[in-house]
């Protein structure tokens, strides 16, 4: 196929894609705006899109696997770069702090929901890493385009602006002459959304044959009129952070989970969320903390195969001005691994590799552990890494979660260096075959390796 050819080819298969996703969220309004509603669900079950599942409005069937490579290690280095600089922020400048944004690039996972009544169905980017929903908002001054129509908050009847002197105004601290309540996000990359902070109806499907819905009333979320610099297909991004002020978590309890399955395989389709106090939350525990409104847990050590790793007791510890500590994170792909911690798994690796795989600079990354061949092929039998936790919870991680296929004869090992004290990143990648459970009120996370099949 020539390269003009392909275009076209491309061209009507983001079309076909747009007209599936658009049919779907108006099957998700026109659902809800049929079925019973629950003003207080005690769970609710969310269908999770990942950004290279063929539903995803990011999905591209002529992405080669470096392409893919490349644009997972760029946005893990993006979101690094970003939770690095949270850690330390203050409480109020952490209200002004974006996360994940609607046109993140790399391993993301996509929401529907619907908001306001009439319902308006929208597709947003799920973040763990950040506290607001928010979407956008008609009148734009600003925005960007988008899969799913943009909200008209004068033509929702449970639309409802917040005043200057309510307690939830707190995102905004560059206003003045303040009228009604308003919010302000700025990105990394000089992205900005600002709009109106407001409370509104938002309807969810609990099931995933859509026979189902519940609705979550007065819920606060930033009603965006200026969005500068996004080049995205979803609406906003759900927020799912710790603040319980702002999340659904005010609405719905303490408890949350979710399942991932395979990253790499676009077909798979069993990825779920689920949040409330109605969650099951099974399997091994180790203790949650939160701060600057970030995930930490408690690293202890890490294994290869049955050999423990010599690593310092204090590699991976949190002292209080924001260094170090571990955070899990659903917007990294990747690991990124505290100095000390890393050079010791990188040699045990290096070690058993000697003599069996062939090593490769990577074009991509210098930092990067390469070798020729296949993950699926060349690393049969290459013993499984544990993060073991306090608690006594552990996270094995087999070839697909530790190794990265960078090309057709290239992989990589899925750790990157971080510096020595540094915040030290679990992300998605490890996480594939789990369901993780946080218990806020417990202060406990859960890991249970699953198919997440089993729970549909």
């Amino acid at each position: 196929m020539d390269e003009a050819s392909a275009l076209t080819h491309h061209k009507l298969f983001l079309l076909l894609l747009t007209v599936i996703l658009v049919s779907s969220l108006n099957a998700l309004s026109s659902t809800i705006s049929t079925a019973t509603t629950l003003t207080k669900p005690t769970r609710l079950v969310m269908k999770l899109i990942h950004s290279d599942s063929i539903l995803s409005p990011y999905y591209n069937p002529n992405f080669t696997i470096s392409e893919h490579a490349r644009r997972a290690i760029k946005s893990s280095m993006d979101r690094y770069t970003y939770l690095k600089a949270r850690a330390k922020l203050s409480s109020t400048m952490d209200e002004v702090r974006g996360g994940v944004k609607p046109d993140y690039g790399g391993v993301s996972f996509f929401v529907n929901l619907s908001i306001g009544q009439p319902p308006v169905p929208q597709l947003v980017v799920m973040d763990t890493g950040s506290n607001l929903l928010w979407i956008q908002c008609l009148p734009c001054i600003t925005c960007f385009d988008q899969l799913s129509p943009i909200f008209d908050p004068s033509k929702s009847t449970t639309y409802t602006n917040l005043s200057c002197n309510s307690s939830y105004c707190v995102f905004d601290p560059f206003s003045e002459n303040c009228e009604t309540c308003s919010y302000y996000l700025k990105y990394d990359n000089g992205s900005t959304t600002r709009g109106d902070l407001g409370m509104e109806e938002l309807g969810f499907m609990t099931s995933f044959e859509g026979t189902m819905t519940s609705t979550v009333s007065n819920t606060v979320f930033g009603c965006g009129h200026k969005n500068d610099g996004f080049n995205g297909l979803a609406s906003g991004v759900l927020g799912l952070g710790p603040n319980k002020k702002f999340s659904l978590m005010s609405h719905l309890g303490s408890k949350f989970s979710y399942c991932i399955g395979s990253i790499t395989d676009p077909h798979y389709e069993h990825n779920q969320f689920i949040i409330g106090d109605g969650t099951k939350i099974e399997g091994y525990a180790t203790p949650l903390e939160v701060y600057n409104n970030l995930y930490y847990i408690t690293l202890q050590g890490i294994s290869v195969g049955e050999k423990l790793l010599e690593i310092n007791s204090d590699t991976f510890r949190r002292v209080p001005s924001g260094d170090g500590g571990v955070v899990i994170d659903t917007g990294t792909t990747d690991i990124y691994l505290e100095r000390g911690g890393y050079n010791s798994l990188i040699e045990e690796v290096q070690s058993l590799a000697s003599g069996l795989l062939e090593k490769v600079s990577n074009v991509f990354d210098d930092n990067r552990l390469c070798y020729k061949g296949r993950v699926s092929q060349d690393l049969i039998g290459f013993p499984v890494v544990t993060f073991h936790f306090d608690g006594g919870a552990d996270l094995v991680l087999d070839a697909e979660a530790m190794f990265e296929q960078n090309g057709e004869a290239e992989f990589c090992m899925a750790v990157m260096p971080a510096g020595h004290q540094d915040l030290t990143v679990i992300g998605i990648r490890a996480q594939q075959y789990y369901n993780v459970a946080y218990d806020l009120t417990d202060k406990k996370l859960y890991f249970q390796r699953m198919d997440c099949e089993v729970l549909d």
